[in-house]
This record gives C-alpha cells, sequence and structure tokens, in this order.
C-alpha cells in the first residue's frame, strides 16, 4: 500500500504542475520547485517522518506568494531582490494574503495524511505478527508427539499405516499451543482494521483530499488577484515597493476556476484504484479471520494423515476410524 499511496501523491503533483503550467505558464516553471517540496515533504510524512503538516503548507505559500506578487499582481517587472522576496514571504502570513485556504489546505491534508500513516502503520503492525509466527521453534514435547504420530508404526513394521485424522489434529493443537493464542488477537486486528478502513473518507481519505489539492491552490491564487487593489497596496507600505503596477481588468476569465466535472473523473479513477484496494485488502483478512484457530486442522488435511480410510495409526496401535 504504500507504493499505491505513492501513485496517488504523484498524480496529485502532476495534476498540480499541469494546473500551473495551464494556467500560469508565467511563473509555472519556477513554481514547479515548490510544488515538488511540498509532495516530497507529503510523501516523507506517509513514510512516519516527524515533518510538520502546517510547516509544509507554511512553507509551499511562502514560496509562492513572491511568483503570484511579481508575475500577476505586477507583471513585466524585474524579479523581486532577496530583500523584497523575504518581505514579500513574511507579508504573506501577517496580510492572510491567500485567505483562508491555506488553513483549509492544512487541516485537510493533516487529517487525511494521519488517518493514510495510520493505516500503514496498521499494516506494518499485521505484517510483524505474522513474520513473528513463520519461522516456529518446536518443544521437545512437540518433537516427541510427531515422531511417535509419524514413524512409531514403522518400529511395528507397519510401514503403510498412516495416522489418524483426529490424532493429527490433537498432535498439532499441541505443538501450535503459542500460536493459537494470539488468535483472538488477530481477530481483533482484523475489526479494527476493518474499522479504521470505514473511517477513511472525506477528508480523512488521502487519494479524496490530493487529487483536489491542485484545486485549493488555484482557488487561493484567485483570491489574490481579486484583491490585488489593497494587497498592492499594504506591500507597498510593508516592503516598500514603489512599483507602479501595471493597471490590470477586473474581470476574470472562466478559466480561471474549477472544472467540477474534471475533478469528479479524476476523483472516480483514483477510487477504482486505491478504495476497491483496501475494501478488497480487508474481504481477504476478513475470509481467514479464523487463519490461526484453524492451522492445525488446515496441516492436517493437507498432509498424509487418513481422512476416510478404515484403518489409520492412533500413536499407538491401528486402529478403525
Amino acid at each position: 500500500f504504500a507504493e499505491a499511496f505513492e501513485v496517488v501523491v504523484q498524480h496529485s503533483r502532476n495534476f498540480t504542475n499541469s494546473m500551473f503550467r495551464t494556467y500560469y505558464q508565467s511563473m509555472g516553471p519556477r513554481a514547479l520547485k515548490f510544488v515538488g517540496e511540498l509532495f516530497t515533504d507529503i510523501s516523507l510524512y506517509i513514510l512516519g517522518s516527524d515533518i510538520s503538516v502546517n510547516d509544509m503548507v507554511n512553507e509551499f505559500f511562502d514560496g509562492l506568494f513572491p511568483l503570484v506578487y511579481s508575475h500577476l499582481i505586477n507583471p513585466g517587472f524585474p524579479d523581486p531582490s532577496v530583500e523584497m522576496t523575504e518581505c514579500l514571504r513574511a507579508a504573506r502570513r501577517d496580510l492572510k494574503v491567500f485567505g483562508n485556504y491555506p488553513k483549509m489546505m492544512m487541516t485537510q491534508v493533516s487529517k487525511s495524511l494521519q488517518a493514510a500513516r495510520v493505516f500503514l502503520q496498521a499494516l506494518n503492525l499485521g505484517i510483524e505478527v505474522i513474520n513473528t509466527t513463520d519461522h516456529l521453534k518446536f518443544s521437545k514435547d512437540c518433537g516427541r508427539a510427531l515422531l511417535k504420530m509419524w514413524y512409531c508404526s514403522h518400529c511395528q513394521g507397519l510401514l503403510l499405516a498412516k495416522p489418524c485424522a483426529g490424532n493429527c489434529r490433537v498432535v498439532m493443537q499441541g505443538c501450535l499451543a503459542g500460536i493459537l493464542e494470539i488468535q483472538n488477537l488477530w481477530k481483533e486486528y482484523i475489526g479494527s482494521l476493518e474499522g479504521l478502513t470505514r473511517g477513511i473518507h472525506g477528508i480523512y481519505d488521502m487519494e479524496h483530499v490530493l487529487l483536489r489539492l491542485f484545486s485549493v491552490v488555484r482557488d487561493a491564487i484567485v483570491h489574490v488577484q481579486k484583491n490585488e487593489g489593497k494587497l498592492s497596496t499594504a506591500i507597498s507600505r510593508l516592503c516598500g515597493h514603489t512599483q507602479q503596477r501595471q493597471i490590470r481588468s477586473a474581470n476574470y476569465p472562466e478559466d480561471l476556476f474549477i472544472d467540477k466535472k474534471v475533478l469528479k473523473v479524476t476523483h472516480i479513477e483514483q477510487e477504482e484504484t486505491l478504495s476497491s484496494r483496501r475494501r478488497e485488502l480487508i474481504a481477504k483478512l476478513k475470509s481467514h479471520s479464523s487463519f490461526y484457530s484453524s492451522l492445525p486442522e488446515y496441516i492436517c488435511n493437507h498432509s498424509s494423515a487418513v481422512q476416510n480410510d478404515t484403518l489409520c495409526w492412533n500413536g499407538q496401535e491401528v486402529v478403525e476410524r
């Protein structure tokens, strides 16, 4: 699932890059740097990094605003100096130039990535449990019981005698007693994972949030453009910027707004991959919810223990089933 999550992150990165290339060509190439850093941090967070979601979102918008200011509010003028860029970064937070969109992104990304990370941690816990039972060390009593079940009949010249299924299950239950103790914990684990999966929707669903992230960024930029008059005055006061900005039309082209149909199609395509895989995983786990308790019977059914013949070895003698 880590790979599947990374695919969603990559799709979201591509959608955001495409948005900049399509609608903001003048600053698109420079904006890609900040987009890349944001989604790299997102990937690291999912894998367990202690990066702060608020910090990664703030860094993204801090880096983005000088580009928005110089390319959209004051197009045609030289790039701002280092000092001016730092002032713009600071002013971004003081003036809340992107409105409530950074905070909205923080909330949605934080909740969805936290759910994704917990889901991955839960899967890793299950893998650890399975791995610990993958290399069993049987006790001496188990070894003697297995020897008696499989080979003691040979000492009596009964080379073709096979163990009775009932005796086989008793012996295997004794040998696997340590594993059988985790059966209840295994069922609880599957139930908890199923509950976690049911809760992954809306703002807790990583694919739902990330695949719409580019629209939040775009709305944030539109917010700046709609308030560019007030912002330009405030920036001039804070940063001492005396350049005269070009007069821009207050009319915004329709392509500045989000195509809801595109978003819907994008979501459905991803839901058919990641969400369906989660449901498929839970279904498979539930079908094996009694895996550990059924191990003795499974082993005996798939060994040479007698199931239907009339004669079998019960550990001491050949008897009729």
